[in-house]
């Protein structure tokens, strides 16, 4: 199988394409996208690429499906696998097929679900470990409600026959393993596999070169990057076990647990060997995932760079921040709001978790509102924008001036998003919700 990248949208090494592609793969199969970045994308059901570089990037791998005369498959399209965006990756599919002037047959997996349908069905449905207390009217409130499907749906895609399968939300490992495993091969290192393979050429040498081949047999499975100089080492090979998982040594899917603490892993030149790791099948579930909305956002941006303010910026922002309250509660007392300072160049990502303790010779004040509406959220920020062009560290000392990068500094996010669903659902059927789709295009 030939893996060109960790998720379409990245980009690869084209030269290392046309070296997968001359090697005759069974299967392209590339990622669409994740939770990774954030709730928002599955509360619109939009991607998160650029709609050109989905484009390009596609209309490539369709070319190279076709000189390898072998399916290609996309698993989660439009970062969030819900209807929306799989619908806008064949949108974009059939533009391609008419620009080229090619046909092909499309099979589409979708796993959207209902909310009232699933709120009917929560005898069902058992929370994971920190999965917030969910309501059914909480439910209804979702935008998009997706079930990650597993090899048994991405299966039941591929036996269309299909040139294209484009699927909603799968899990990142589900459209590698699923045709290893309808061949026969080794359970326990299809899977295993697949988890090294789902990022591409991040478990080798050269992360960002993109190409990786998997091949799969009846005893294990053998990592192969295809970029000049690249490597899967034991190391950088074992270690992508890390990556996104709370215990590398057990990885859950549907349908059961991958046990990788038999695994062996054995260099092969620029390649590396893989064997012995066990696949233990369990009840089937399938993980749940949702957002809605939350409300609507808006940002400002300021720099602060005179010395003592920078020496004492976490000082000076709790100082702006509860003058900013009061003024808001006096002007605005029955807008409700959430807001927050991020010092940027001190703590912006981890907060009180900051380890490390610099001297920076600026710090970026980052605003970030949120409220019921767009114009609520503005005005809040905009009642904050004198405070951050001129709040003083100490009452009574000369009016400092720090600087806006853009005018206005207030900006409008548009609509928030939370995640609702951190949960699993048992199914009798994996096909249970799902469905198939094939046509020809």
């Amino acid at each position: 199988m030939l893996v060109p990248a960790g998720a379409l949208g990245l980009g690869w090494d084209d030269e290392a394409l046309a070296r997968g592609v001359a090697r005759g793969p069974d299967l392209i199969a590339i990622d669409g996208g994740s939770t990774d970045s954030g709730p928002s994308y599955l509360g619109r059901g939009v991607s998160k690429y650029s709609r050109a570089q989905i484009k390009g990037e596609w209309a490539a791998l369709i070319d190279a499906a076709r000189q390898a005369d072998c399916p290609l498959i996309l698993g989660t399209a439009g970062t969030c696998g819900a209807g929306r965006a799989v619908d806008w990756m064949l949108d974009i599919t059939r533009q391609i097929l008419a620009e080229t002037g090619r046909s092909a047959r499309i099979a589409v997996l979708r796993c959207d679900r209902d909310p009232t349908a699933l709120a009917e069905a929560w005898d069902r449905v058992t929370p994971l470990p920190g999965a917030p207390e969910v309501t059914p009217d909480e439910l209804a409130a979702c935008s998009n409600l997706v079930a990650l499907a597993g090899v048994e749906q991405v299966q039941e895609a591929l036996a269309t026959g299909a040139d294209i399968v484009i699927c909603g939300r799968t899990t990142d490992t589900a459209i590698l393993a699923a045709l290893p495993l309808a061949a026969g091969c080794d359970a326990g290192c299809a899977w295993l596999g697949a988890k090294v393979g789902e990022c591409g050429a991040l478990a080798t040498t050269r992360p960002w070169s993109g190409v990786l081949e998997l091949d799969f047999d009846a005893a294990g499975c053998t990592v192969r990057p295809l970029a000049e100089g690249a490597e899967a080492t034991p190391q950088t090979v074992a270690a992508h076990l890390l990556y996104e998982n709370a215990d590398p040594h057990i990885l859950h899917e549907p349908g059961g647990h991958l046990d990788c603490r038999p695994a062996r892993y054995a260099a092969d030149g620029e390649a590396t060997r893989i064997e012995g790791a066990v696949w233990v099948p369990g009840p089937y579930s399938v993980k749940l995932e949702a957002a809605r909305l939350t409300g609507f956002g808006a940002q400002a941006l300021a720099i602060v760079r005179p010395p003592r303010y920078v020496r004492h910026a976490r000082a000076f922002a709790a100082s702006l921040e509860a003058e900013a309250r009061r003024r808001i509660a006096d002007r605005l007392p029955d807008v409700a709001y959430d807001m927050d300072l991020r010092l940027i160049g001190v703590d912006a990502a981890l907060g009180d978790l900051e380890p490390d303790r610099g001297a920076p010779v600026e710090v970026g004040l980052l605003l970030r509102v949120r409220a019921a509406t767009q114009e609520q959220a503005l005005e809040v920020a905009r009642i904050v924008n004198p405070l951050l062009l001129h709040h003083p560290l100490e009452p009574g000392e000369p009016m400092p001036t720090f600087a806006f990068p853009s005018s206005p500094p207030e900006h409008a996010t548009g609509a928030t998003y939370a995640f609702v669903l951190h949960h699993v659902l048992a199914l009798d059927d994996p096909m249970d919700g799902f469905s198939v789709e094939a046509f020809d295009a």
